[in-house]
């Protein structure tokens, strides 16, 4: 027991030392995720600012502080918290002789580097596709994914306003599809991982882009805005589902996109009794109904 509880401490304090440094610019900048997160923020910011798509939006707009908390709680204090967990099972799985190398499908080690990137991306952004049509498909979870689409006017922060519940789901299935398929992670995955965050900052954002040709396989701000519809097609509970990826989405027919004047309404019926503030947003999902 002492080995479990000390793994949860260690690696607790290990993620509050790693942020600590972060903020003080004493890691690679290339592993600085406290400082990237500001910076491509503001980047999606700024030109959010200079070529607005919903003019009449403001430029703080309803909720952007409350997004912008979301954003460092979620990519930073319940990461550390939920960290010491995942250290636990991490452990347990040890103990039963466990580990990343002996499930792997494949022994990716000797695959280029731009091979294994590539492979690792596609893999865990179709791992998030369809975890998030669960989030959609099932009421039990759709009642923590509301957090996420109780969002009313879109804009760059919107990506990480989400129900830490989320993170319980998702990490899981991620960690396990990468440990199945290569038993490790890339070394360069900071590559994709700030890739993903860039494109979910554009994806929520409020600038046009579709990227041309490109949209079959990228997702964008036109088509994840339908995502956040208020008023859905007819016999579906959701449509748009891609991360950063809308292939997923024409290839199991569950893209929608009827125009893009981007002036819908977003949100989902009952929203109005939705809770406002951060605690209860966060308690919704656990209270009887």
């Amino acid at each position: 027991m002492n080995t479990y509880i000390n793994g949860f401490v260690d690696e607790v304090l290990g993620r509050i030392d790693w942020t600590v440094k972060s903020i003080l610019f004493d890691v690679d900048w290339y592993n600085n995720y406290f400082w990237g997160l500001i910076a491509i923020s503001l980047i999606v910011w700024f030109l959010e600012i200079a070529f607005p798509w919903r003019k009449e939006q403001s430029i703080f707009r309803k909720d952007f502080w409350l997004d912008a908390f979301y954003m460092f709680f979620n990519f930073f204090i319940f990461s550390i918290i939920i960290g010491g967990f995942y250290k636990i099972i991490q452990l347990a799985f040890k103990d039963l002789g466990v580990s990343s190398s002996s499930i792997a499908l494949f022994n990716a080690n000797h695959w280029p580097a731009w091979a294994q990137l590539i492979v690792f991306f596609v893999v865990l952004d179709f791992v998030q596709w369809f975890t998030h049509t669960l989030l959609h498909k099932y009421a039990f979870l759709w009642n923590y994914h509301k957090v996420h689409h109780s969002v009313k006017e879109m804009g760059f922060a919107a990506h990480l306003r989400y129900h830490w519940m989320e993170n319980i789901l998702y990490k899981p299935l991620k960690t396990f599809a990468v440990m199945l398929l290569f038993g490790f992670e890339p070394e360069q995955a900071f590559i994709v991982h700030f890739i993903a965050i860039t494109i979910g900052h554009f994806n929520h954002s409020n600038i046009k882009i579709t990227w041309g040709v490109f949209r079959y396989v990228i997702n964008n701000p036109v088509m994840h805005l339908y995502h956040h519809a208020y008023t859905l097609p007819k016999g579906r509970y959701g449509v748009n589902f891609g991360i950063s990826l809308s292939l997923w989405d024409y290839i199991f027919k569950t893209h929608y996109v009827p125009e893009d004047s981007g002036t819908i309404k977003l949100g989902f019926s009952g929203d109005e009794k939705f809770p406002e503030n951060f605690i209860d947003q966060n308690l919704y999902g656990f209270k009887k109904k």
